[in-house]
């Protein structure tokens, strides 16, 4: 099984950008209206942009009017999470809440990417 995230983004170019620094990777695939990164052998993150979801969601609120609003979360367990912050402090992400530890047992740091979504990097303690 393999499992695809897909964040829905104002800018593709943009998102590209801030992900393929924060991550430290190319996309595999990068063509209009789809950016995909291999983050491990099951799992996909997509970046799609907004206006091209509309057309899949008839008659439901426009995603494109909650830009700015954390609409998800990417939690990802990493080797080293405070350097992955680092990466997307730099990369132009707002911090939430720096590397501490939590009390589900994992050291975790939180910002918002330029999107408004929550992206955490975390270990084990």
């Amino acid at each position: 099984m393999i499992s695809n995230f897909i964040l829905y983004v104002r800018d593709q170019a943009k998102s590209r950008e801030f992900y393929a620094i924060t991550l430290g990777m190319s996309p595999r695939l990068d063509v209009p209206g789809m950016t995909e990164f291999q983050l491990s052998a099951g799992c996909v993150l997509g970046l799609m942009p907004e206006k091209g979801i509309k057309r899949l969601l008839p008659g439901l609120p426009d995603p494109e009017a909650a830009s700015g609003t954390p609409r998800a979360e990417v939690y990802l367990t990493v080797g080293d999470p405070a350097a992955y912050h680092a990466r997307a402090l730099a990369a132009g992400a707002r911090e939430l809440s720096p590397l501490a530890p939590r009390d589900w047992g994992d050291k975790a740091a939180y910002s918002l990417d330029p999107d408004g979504h929550v992206l955490a990097f975390a270990a084990r303690q």
